[in-house]
């Protein structure tokens, strides 16, 4: 939603009626005209954002006919942190995007700029399912991309960059200052070709010479089936362009992947809890259960205790770039024993107990007293076969 008493045809400095093109060029202006890495004054961050939520709204056609019509564009929240005001869902470090606008990145020691783009880093986050599924992301991001004009050249007539008269091509000049210990001299960047060695005669309107502007991308990323947590996808030369055609740097992306409730994934394998019931644990059993993609079959061996481990084969993550290989999916079994039962149900558990010879001898004493319990204890064979009854009822 726009804010209160914002004009996003006047932030861009355009007319109402203004098209596509003539409104991507106000924003490249405008954006380099308000980064806070070139624009000093105190409001520049905020009016970095303001630039950039305009142009979000104006170059989309559908938002900037909703804005005409209502002058606000529904769900659009604003821009938050700095870091992901080229939202979509993605964030990305945009501290340093325009830093080397003009001239590149200076070396040490005043060696001369590296004329090819950065590399630029995304993070993603997925779900576990996602993960083991694979997903496809929408990512939108603005870079310094090559310069249409010119085709990169920087050039506004095509014409060759020319040698630097300033530092002959080394990109540095030699300063000279006095100090208390006599004078000194440092290299620094030359500041007539910023530090590139070469100069352009009829720099191009739109990029002024650098060969590269500000530019929104749009793509659909494909996240593979098995990525892990802190994984990286790498496109190649999306990242910041180059410096007069110099190649791009890369784009590359952080996948995260998100804990999940049930499951706790090691390498390939996911493993989680499975309650049982002391029937099922004693007796064994087959149990139906949600695996993590699909429902999966458990055999409970009889006799199972807590803390025993069962595999289910092939139930785990599906192995990167193989997706038909998976992990297993590992149940850790938990008995649970209930708090409280009823008096038919206490008394075959007792005779179970009997049965099995480790029942406490006061608890047997008291039982052989009771007229009813007494004659179950003087026909043991009944009580075990009462007791299975109730089992295959429950």
């Amino acid at each position: 939603m726009a804010a209160a008493g914002s004009d996003y045809y006047e932030i861009l400095g355009v007319a109402r009626d203004a098209d596509a093109d003539m409104i991507k060029k106000a924003f490249r202006r405008r954006a380099r005209e308000c980064h806070p890495d070139i624009n000093k004054a105190p409001d520049a961050e905020e009016q970095f954002k303001k630039v950039n939520e305009a142009y979000d709204v104006l170059s989309d056609p559908d938002k900037r006919r909703q804005y005409d019509q209502f002058g606000t564009v529904g769900g659009n929240g604003g821009y938050g942190g700095y870091d992901d005001i080229f939202g979509g869902g993605v964030a990305f470090d945009l501290s340093d995007l325009f830093s080397a606008f003009f001239g590149g990145t200076a070396g040490r020691g005043g060696r001369a700029v590296t004329l090819e783009g950065r590399d630029m880093a995304m993070q993603l986050s997925i779900s576990l399912e996602e993960a083991a599924t694979g997903v496809t992301r929408d990512i939108r991001y603005d870079r310094l991309a090559p310069c249409d004009e010119c085709g990169a050249t920087g050039s506004a007539d095509g014409s060759a960059p020319t040698t630097c008269p300033t530092c002959g091509g080394t990109g540095q000049q030699v300063v000279y200052r006095q100090t208390i210990l006599g004078a000194m001299q440092s290299a620094t960047p030359c500041s007539t070709c910023g530090g590139t060695g070469t100069r352009i005669e009829h720099p191009c309107a739109e990029c002024e010479g650098s060969g590269r502007v500000i530019d929104r991308e749009t793509f659909t990323l494909e996240i593979p089936a098995g990525i892990a947590d802190g994984q990286t996808i790498r496109k190649r030369e999306a990242g910041e362009a180059g410096i007069r055609g110099a190649r791009s740097g890369d784009l590359i992306f952080t996948i995260h992947v998100g804990a999940h409730e049930r499951f706790e994934r090691q390498g390939n394998n996911l493993h989680a809890r499975l309650p049982l019931s002391i029937t099922e644990a004693t007796l064994g059993t087959v149990k139906q259960t949600e695996g993590l993609l699909e429902t999966v079959d458990v055999e409970i061996p009889a006799g199972s205790q807590t803390g025993d481990k069962v595999r289910v084969k092939g139930a785990g993550m599906p192995q990167l770039h193989k997706e038909t290989q998976r992990g297993d999916l590992l149940f850790h079994l938990d008995v649970i024993v209930p708090r409280k039962v009823s008096p038919r149900a206490e008394e075959l558990l007792r005779q179970l107990s009997s049965e099995l010879g480790d029942a406490p001898t006061s608890d047997a004493d008291e039982l052989a007293g009771k007229g009813g319990i007494g004659e179950a204890f003087r026909s043991v064979k009944q009580g075990v076969e009462d007791f299975k009854d109730w089992i295959s009822g429950n």
